[in-house]
């Protein structure tokens, strides 16, 4: 984590009062509120949603960019569940915040008060966990105000928690959390409405029976997440909290089909993002094509509240984007894994045109165990995916051309300057933020536990450290 002066932070914070400019809805006597935020989130969702093209049904989540901006280029800062979401959460990349695995193996944050809701806290606001969080073992690490527990994590236990929260007259402002578990694997059992012999796996999955019947569950899980998500946007038109609340739906990477989640890819670490709040700055049925970060998040909240911006922070507001000031944020994005089931170094930067992708473990073979268990991946299993298919240490990818990323120009004196610019973007980053693998391999914490990398399955019961 890099160097922060607490007492620097704390005054900071206390400079931002409760009388500071928040962009919200005016009240009857004229004074303008604080917004309310909503920050609802998915499990390997990636873009595989309504609301970019596929036909995932998702009539909510459609609705909602119908009413705010979506995001056509958002981007994870990791494509692996716990690092994503502390790096949303913190503003910062998972070797500076220390998620460098997975939270439910060991892994945690350097420290829980770099998360969002302590500067909201700073200026007024209110902070609720009701749904699943997955940067902590135990929520109160966090420092959340209330902490409602579902039943389960599930959209169908998580969206009626929340709802109950909006119902009960809260005090605003209020930073809702409402996490689903959808839609990680397990699937739910595909409906007569998800029949396979109609539904397209995703793009780097070949379309046969088995892989249409394996996205059929998805399309049943993302079903559910929808309904939850509807549950929660309907209880915030009922009762009357809808105007005066920013909501942003986003999810931590992709699929968990193979080549996708953990993987450095669009396909791995594009996500879907959506705002909808007050229309002078989020006008309704826009789509923003800006490349943008979840890193982005916490500076755009700290400014929509009128709390200070701690300085660790990496991202960028996006508030300027959003008011037409600028089309470019960012010139380069990156993203790394570390630990996911089991250890897999790699980093990858990202401009508008081209993906570099470096691998720090010497391995020429897939980790498997970073591959969620599937009838999809054991489908390429069959066919020896462990050796039909190479992992390179360095990767070059022309995405005007090359979208699917399958065409590796590394080698391609054609593209020298190219490689060296990107690797030159990527060495400095790593540099600047203080990257652990300069320094060579990146050890288990005390309690972490891993796969050994040359399993197939990420089954616990095969974790070495447990």
């Amino acid at each position: 984590m890099p160097h922060v002066d607490r007492r620097e932070f704390v005054q900071g914070l206390a400079c931002v009062g409760l009388a500071s400019h928040f962009a919200g809805a005016s009240s009857s006597n004229g004074v303008e509120k604080p917004l309310n935020i909503l920050f609802i989130h998915s499990h390997d969702s990636g873009r595989y949603l309504g609301p970019y093209g596929h036909r995932v049904p998702t009539p909510n989540l459609d609705k909602l960019a119908a009413q705010g901006v979506l995001f056509r280029q958002a981007f994870s800062a990791a494509p692996t569940c716990s690092p994503s979401r502390a790096a949303l959460l913190t503003g910062c990349y998972a070797h500076q915040n220390g998620m460098l695995g997975l939270a439910h193996l060991g892994f945690s944050l350097n420290d829980y008060k770099q998360v969002i809701i302590h500067p909201l806290k700073a200026v007024g606001y209110t902070s609720v966990l009701a749904g699943l969080q997955h940067i902590a073992v135990d929520p109160a690490l966090i420092g959340y105000d209330e902490v409602r527990k579902p039943k389960s994590m599930k959209a169908a236990d998580v969206a009626p928690n929340a709802v109950k929260f909006l119902r009960s007259k809260p005090k605003q402002p209020f930073f809702l959390d409402v996490g689903f578990f959808e839609t990680h694997r397990p699937y739910h059992e595909p409906t007569a409405a998800d029949d396979s012999n109609y539904i397209l796996p995703p793009s780097p999955i070949p379309d046969t029976p088995t892989t249409r019947k394996d996205m059929a569950g998805y399309h049943a899980s993302a079903r559910q997440l929808d309904r939850g998500i509807g549950m929660v946007l309907d209880a915030l038109d009922r009762y009357g909290l809808a105007e005066n609340t920013l909501v942003l739906s986003t999810t931590d990477h992709g699929l968990a089909f193979p080549a996708m989640k953990c993987g450095l890819t669009d396909a791995g670490w594009g996500v879907s993002m959506i705002m909808r709040g007050p229309k002078e700055i989020f006008k309704p049925g826009t789509v923003c094509d800006s490349m943008v970060s979840h890193l982005d998040v916490y500076p755009t909240l700290c400014e929509l509240a009128g709390a200070a911006k701690p300085a660790w922070l990496q991202g960028k507001s996006l508030l300027p984007v959003l008011r037409g000031e600028t089309d470019t944020l960012h010139e380069t994005l990156f993203a790394e894994v570390n630990y996911h089931a089991a250890y897999e170094p790699k980093r990858s930067a990202r401009t508008a045109r081209w993906k570099y992708n470096r691998r720090y473990d010497g391995r020429s073979a897939v980790v498997l165990p970073n591959c969620d268990d599937s009838p999809s991946k054991q489908l390429w299993l069959d066919n020896h995916w462990q050796t039909a298919h190479m992992a390179y240490e360095e990767e070059l990818f022309d995405l005007l051309f090359d979208p699917a990323e399958r065409n590796n120009l590394i080698q391609d004196p054609a593209h020298e300057k190219t490689i060296e610019d990107m690797r030159s973007r990527m060495d400095a980053w790593m540099h600047e933020t203080n990257d652990p693998l300069l320094k060579g391999p990146i050890p288990l914490p005390p309690k972490g536990r891993t796969t050994p990398v040359n399993e197939i399955s990420p089954k616990p019961e095969r974790m070495a450290g447990a």
